[in-house]
């Protein structure tokens, strides 16, 4: 079982920048994939990014240039920094883990309960 805890969402103006932080329970901390989703009201849940246990990442095209994914194993923490953001960034911001990045893509087994991103125009 894998435990994600998200932080870090909040009301940021357009151009704004965020640093979102996903806390994984210890026996996952480098042995599983570890992403981000959203989901936008009136939308359906969609993958914005993710890192691998040997720091291979994928990026939605929406986030690529804008959002960077990192981890650190010792603290058992995955980041995701987004800058430029725009006020259709706004949606609720889920952690997700699964073995592979591909699994994760493919539907992930695990999620945490979300934090919300606000992007006034």
């Amino acid at each position: 079982q894998v435990q994600l805890v998200e932080s870090g969402g909040g009301l940021v103006q357009a151009g704004g920048s965020l640093k979102l932080s996903c806390r994984t329970s210890e026996r996952s901390s480098s042995s599983h994939a570890v992403g981000c989703f959203h989901q936008a009201p009136g939308e359906e849940r969609e993958g914005v990014s993710c890192i691998s246990g040997d720091g291979s990442t994928y990026y939605a095209d929406s986030a690529k240039g804008r959002f960077t994914i990192s981890r650190d194993n010792a603290k058992n923490t995955v980041y995701l920094q987004m800058i430029s953001l725009k006020p259709e960034d706004t949606a609720e911001y889920y952690c997700v883990a699964d073995k592979t990045i591909a699994a994760i893509r493919w539907g992930p087994d695990y999620w945490g309960q979300g934090t919300q991103v606000t992007v006034s125009s």
